[in-house]
């Protein structure tokens, strides 16, 4: 593991790890063979810094979209409007919501 993914998960906690079994469970792109689970780290790492920019889930969801056709390609990554990119989106928006109020609970307690 490169250091900049251990700092990732230091800063992202529980988030990181949540993300990643999002993406690996829901498979927008068709990689999960089952015992890969760390098949999605990298698009993790290029996503949780960003979702500081999103506002609402259809900002997670061109985040999302956005990193899959950076790591893979348009072609690959599929359209933004399959319906999987929205569970994706949707779980992802939950959990940095769960997150964001966690960590506002822990800088003001």
């Amino acid at each position: 593991m490169d250091e900049n993914r251990t700092k990732m998960k230091a800063q992202y906690t529980t988030l990181y790890s949540e993300v990643e079994q999002i993406l690996f469970r829901l498979d927008p792109v068709g990689i999960n063979f089952g015992e890969n689970t760390d098949e999605y780290a990298s698009e993790v790492d290029t996503i949780l810094p960003r979702l500081k920019e999103a506002s609402s889930q259809a900002d997670v969801l061109n985040i999302v979209h956005e990193e899959f056709c950076r790591w893979f390609d348009v072609d690959t990554a599929g359209k933004k409007s399959q319906p999987v990119y929205s569970e994706v989106a949707s779980e992802i928006w939950k959990s940095w919501l769960k997150f964001s109020r966690l960590i506002h609970h822990q800088k003001t307690s």
